[in-house]
């Protein structure tokens, strides 16, 4: 029977008071937010464990949870699994900034036009972009019928489980940059969206998995630049459209994927509070910036790893 508890190597990014004053752990390389499980609360060394990493910014041994949201155990790791950690977890070069955001005040008519409104430097490493929504819309389709929970055998392997959104958008997302970038040659970034005010998070209601509410402390999907013919304007325009098969059923615009994760009937501090747009390279947020996965190690290994689980 498959299971979301894992041991792995992680680094914190952020400890925090959550709800009912319980002590939440934002970890880099998980998207969930953490509490400590009961039993490992009740030893003090799990607690000074995470705050020393989070202190001197080295990576600790966890074994978590990610159905319930707990840390199971803490513990110290070998040198030999530093070392891999170090080797497989390369920092990205000059990252752009994270912004902060206030998602009630963007003008959607406005927000995703690149030339106009969106004019993150990454967008200048690359120039070949998609050229109309209907290719757009089949780069979707074919990400999206990578789904684990769809029988095979598949194009792309392994394949994306999509149907599992509690955890793993930096895999799937870095899957369907390599199908976007060898595939269909385009041009292809990311956007990360970021909870980390107060015990603010991001909540979407999973509609597509069983509807259950899942919270996050950050997302991310690849973001694409599309031509589109707009009527009301003699030429056309470039929008940011994400391809997010895990939240929509069809690439949307960039306004509309960030608007999605804060919905406050699944979390009352539902809020995105900062977002950032980064080379298509970016793995997970890390302590200096983001880190990168060149050879898709890590990537395939949380696919497999997640690949029978499932939302709700």
């Amino acid at each position: 029977m498959a299971t979301a508890r894992e041991t792995d190597l992680v680094t914190v990014a952020v400890v925090r008071t959550g709800d009912e004053k319980a002590v939440e752990y934002l970890f880099n390389e998980r998207q969930r937010i953490y509490v400590l499980a009961e039993r490992a609360a009740t030893e003090d060394q799990s607690a000074r464990r995470l705050n020393e990493a989070f202190d001197k910014n080295r990576p600790i041994k966890v074994t978590l949870n990610a159905k319930r949201g707990t840390i199971e155990r803490v513990s110290e790791p070998t040198r030999a699994e530093l070392e891999v950690f170090a080797r497989s977890h390369v920092p990205l070069e000059k990252p752009d900034k994270i912004v902060p955001i206030d998602i009630a005040k963007i003008d959607p008519t406005t927000f995703n036009f690149v030339d106009l409104y969106l004019k993150w430097p990454t967008f200048r490493r690359c120039t070949k972009i998609v050229p109309r929504y209907a290719k757009a819309r089949d780069i979707f389709d074919f990400c999206a019928q990578l789904s684990c929970n769809l029988p095979g055998p598949y194009a792309v392997t392994p394949c994306i489980p999509f149907q599992y959104v509690i955890d793993g958008c930096y895999a799937r997302a870095h899957q369907m940059r390599r199908i976007i970038t060898t595939r269909y040659r385009y041009c292809c970034e990311k956007v990360f969206s970021f909870a980390t005010a107060n015990n603010d998070r991001l909540a979407v209601k999973a509609d597509k998995w069983g509807g259950c509410c899942v919270t996050w402390w950050y997302h991310v999907a690849p973001v694409i630049r599309v031509r589109m013919k707009l009527k009301g304007f003699p030429k056309p325009l470039v929008l940011a459209m994400v391809i997010d098969p895990g939240m929509f059923d069809k690439p949307v615009l960039l306004s509309t994927w960030l608007s999605a994760q804060e919905n406050t009937a699944c979390h009352p501090n539902a809020r995105v509070t900062s977002y950032s747009i980064q080379p298509g390279s970016a793995y997970t947020p890390s302590g200096s910036g983001f880190s990168t996965d060149p050879n898709y190690t890590a990537t395939e290994a949380t696919l497999i790893a997640y690949s029978s689980l499932t939302t709700c």
